[in-house]
């Protein structure tokens, strides 16, 4: 294919949502409010898990863990979602592009694998009660903590060193609400079919492996459950994992369906709602499920906010 006349494009206009152009500002507000309460949830649950001794357990190490990584999480998107709210000139260089499709996807495996880790410690919590403080160390805490963000940092460079040799020659427009993999690729001047299938592997791997263990955990939990002669018990047991496994639905609900697939089945508006479920809503719900639902880390608050003189 000749490439010898193609001017390769060097900023993309992210087109957001061009079907409400009127309520632009109310928009910004209302994603300036969630993206405010997102960050000042998830620091807060990561500031009282670190703060308060009676949390040092491998279960908040990891809730800690996981609300640090949504705070990079959501930063990757939301800001410059806020500013091409209020900008008439939406645009992002190539290289911008490219790194904020790094971030996310990064981050956003770094959480994929830190469900799966808590579901983990969930299983041995509950299935293996006596061996659990020898079995999930902290130690072996730790080792898994660094193994989910190297493998999470680790996950794109592959996909982001193929989608930048691609020739990009026009148009620019980029269909979606950010950056990702799939409406950048529909933009190339030239064949994707390598690109779209690197894609689909690697996400199935990431995300489907990823959601078959945390289900094999969960069937084994449910499984250890219902041998509990107690009702106490059982409503014990389902407790300490409802919040972990809500997060877990709202979050793998979502991205199945946008990234494991061959190709586009899905309107646009489809897509545009989907990854506001993933980018947008996860993120806002999580400290809000992680601390309404759980009795330890509503205390945790309490004793903290007395320490530093804000509650009597």
């Amino acid at each position: 294919m000749d490439t010898g006349n193609w001017s390769q494009v060097t900023e993309f206009i992210i087109l957001g949502f061009p079907h409400l152009q009127g309520v632009q500002i109310y928009l910004f507000l209302l994603l300036l409010l969630v993206y405010l309460t997102t960050m000042l949830g998830n620091l807060l649950i990561f500031l009282v898990v670190c703060l308060d001794s009676r949390l040092h357990t491998p279960m908040y190490h990891f809730v800690s863990i996981l609300s640090f990584s949504e705070l990079g999480y959501t930063a990757a998107t939301i800001p410059k979602m806020l500013g091409n709210l209020l900008s008439e000139k939406k645009t992002i260089s190539f290289s911008g592009c490219l790194l904020q499709i790094y971030f996310f996807h990064s981050l956003g495996a770094t959480e994929c694998y830190l469900l799966t880790a808590m579901a983990y410690d969930r299983y041995l919590a509950i299935c293996r009660p006596l061996h659990y403080p020898t079995l999930m160390s902290p130690t072996l805490c730790a080792e898994i903590a660094i193994g989910c963000w190297l493998g999470g940092l680790a996950g794109p460079v592959v996909e982001i060193s193929l989608i930048s040799r691609l020739p990009f020659c026009g148009p620019n427009r980029i269909q979606h609400i950010f950056c990702d993999f799939p409406p950048l690729l529909s933009l190339a001047c030239t064949d994707t079919s390598i690109n779209v299938l690197v894609d689909f592997v690697i996400n199935s791997c990431k995300i489907l492996a990823t959601f078959l263990l945390i289900l094999c955990s969960y069937v084994r939990i449910i499984c250890t459950v219902l041998r509990v002669p107690s009702a106490a018990g059982k409503r014990k047991a389902f407790s300490t994992c409802a919040s972990h496994l809500t997060v877990v639905l709202i979050f793998y609900g979502s991205i199945l369906f946008m990234y494991v697939r061959l190709r586009k089945s899905y309107s646009l508006d489809y897509e545009r709602a989907l990854a506001v479920v993933y980018s947008v809503l996860t993120p806002f719900l999580n400290p809000f499920i992680y601390s309404l639902r759980n009795k330890e880390i509503k205390e945790a608050m309490r004793r903290q906010l007395k320490r530093i003189g804000i509650l009597a």
